[in-house]
């Protein structure tokens, strides 16, 4: 199954055939050459196509960081299908929303997965295939067994995909009412990562170790990049242990390492680098939120033989799109650089010009790495994609040699650790409970997630409320990298004449 245009799926099928035996990833249960990556790919794509899959069909995930994870994924786009990546720590009701706003007619879960129960009961109509699972289930709910997949065979029609072709769906917000996914072409994706392998030479005797989720643009990326070039992927899931990250970076002499700015603050604070043989290390990247300045020198300190990458991206850009050389951090201090090859970055001011440097506006993008537009949502697409350029909603300004430096967000997004968490999401679940009169949601800074989450809730009047009830509803439908951190009850929440919640006199 080979793709006629130049696609990722087009430079994977590439990195197989010359990279054979090279490995392709590692992760907890198995060490995979590119031989068999590409074997679990066809047998994937096998599977879709002789179960009724046409071209452009959305199928869905809910797969840890694997080997398994990216043979789905290549074996999704080798099909001619969408992949819809959701995320793996969500609840049923969210995943549900997300698969149903998308259409999807599969979806590919992990037979471990707490809330797989849930989903299979509700999916009617969606075939649900056990990653992992033994045994199907009864043929009412469509439960297929993966091993029914690994047994498929794998030849099938080869399906031509065009730049143009809708690669990916990323759902970034919005999961109780209007869920907001991100539609990129296969176009969009592969002009995106031929920018990133370019600035940070990447080659096929490059390594990472990965800690980032697949279903994260920025984790999605690292993965492309990698399978893209014939390098290899090393993964550990968990930060929960820092030692033992340290431990497989060193034994695995990896060349890249990739995280948030709370991914090193936690590293820096847990573990002492100079205890670990990191020699091989040739790079680092960081996106995924403005990292200190002061979080970057301590940084470039502990590992001064390494190059530092500070990034900016978005979703909704593919991914990435700016970086500031490693030569330029001391120089440059606290910028988030220019703008990646073949994407042009302008700040704009609230007329619509080019801001003058050291002026505040609104950063700009035009590539082709910009999105097609938000699934379903015509209104929301127009908001952000005006002529060709895409209106990122955060705020920055330029000095006089065009270095940028953020100076905040427009949106009311929060941003934890690795995750971009919507208000609105959180703020619905809890106006679910009786006796919440009214809740606003906020990000409160952290030294060490950059924020975490706030709710200001509002009781209704006469009410026994506690946050114990509060806490219990959100564990019950949000994922835990959601819930509120603090809870504060108040009288009443600030406003506008018209009504409107000041959020910025709750910060």
């Amino acid at each position: 199954m080979k793709s006629a245009a130049a696609t990722l799926v087009d430079r994977f099928w590439e990195s197989a055939a010359s990279h054979a035996d090279s490995l392709a990833i590692a992760d907890s249960a198995h060490r995979i050459s590119y031989r068999q990556l590409s074997e679990l790919v066809d047998k994937v794509g096998g599977y879709l196509l002789s179960t009724g899959l046409q071209k452009g069909d959305r199928v869905a995930m809910v797969v840890a960081n694997s080997a398994e994870y990216a043979g789905i994924f290549y074996g999704i786009w080798a099909a001619g299908g969408v992949t819809v990546a959701l995320n793996t720590q969500a609840k049923a009701r969210d995943i549900f929303n997300w698969v149903t706003h998308s259409d999807a007619r599969w979806l590919f879960i992990d037979h471990n997965h707490p809330e797989r129960k849930a989903i299979a009961e509700a999916g009617a109509g969606l075939t649900l295939v056990d990653v992992g699972g033994e045994e199907a289930g009864d043929a009412k709910d469509r439960r297929v067994a993966w091993q029914e997949v690994l047994e498929c065979d794998a030849s099938g029609p080869q399906i031509e995909l065009r730049q143009t072709d809708l690669a990916s769906i990323i759902y970034t917000s919005g999961t109780t009412g209007h869920p907001k996914g991100v539609t990129l072409s296969h176009g969009n994706l592969y002009a995106n990562i031929e920018s990133i392998l370019a600035y940070l030479e990447l080659s096929a005797g490059d390594s990472i170790l990965n800690v980032l989720p697949f279903y994260y643009s920025y984790g999605n990326s690292i993965l492309h990049t990698h399978l893209t070039i014939g390098a290899a992927l090393i993964l550990e899931n968990s930060l929960l242990y820092p030692h033992r990250v340290m431990e497989k970076m060193a034994a695995e002499a990896v060349s890249g390492f990739s995280g948030v700015p709370s991914t090193f603050a936690l590293l820096l604070s847990r573990v002492n680098l100079e205890d670990y043989d990191l020699s091989k290390l040739r790079y680092i990247t960081q996106a995924g939120g403005a990292m200190a300045p002061a979080l970057a020198d301590r940084l470039a300190t502990a590992l001064p033989h390494t190059e530092l990458f500070i990034m900016y991206g978005q979703t909704e850009a593919s991914a990435r799109l700016t970086y500031l050389p490693p030569s330029m951090l001391d120089k440059k201090r606290g910028s988030i650089g220019k703008a990646i090859a073949n994407t042009t970055i302008e700040v704009r001011n609230k007329a619509g010009e080019i801001a003058a440097p050291g002026e505040t506006g609104e950063i700009c993008a035009h590539g082709d790495n910009i999105m097609q537009g938000y699934w379903k949502d015509e209104e929301k697409t127009d908001q952000v994609l005006k002529d060709g350029w895409l209106y990122t909603g955060d705020l920055a300004h330029t000095d006089s040699d065009g270095y940028l430096y953020i100076d905040g967000r427009s949106s009311d997004m929060i941003k934890s650790g690795a995750n971009r968490i919507s208000p609105k999401e959180i703020e619905e679940v809890i106006q679910e409970i009786a006796d919440v009169q009214e809740v606003a949601v906020v990000g409160s800074p952290d030294e060490l997630l950059g924020e975490v989450i706030k709710a200001y809730v509002v009781p209704k009047k006469g009410s026994d409320l506690k946050q114990m009830t509060i806490q219990h509803h959100c564990k019950n439908n949000l994922a835990i990298y959601k819930i509120p951190k603090s809870i504060e009850f108040i009288k009443e929440l600030p406003k506008t004449a018209s009504g409107k919640i000041q959020k910025f006199m709750l910060k």
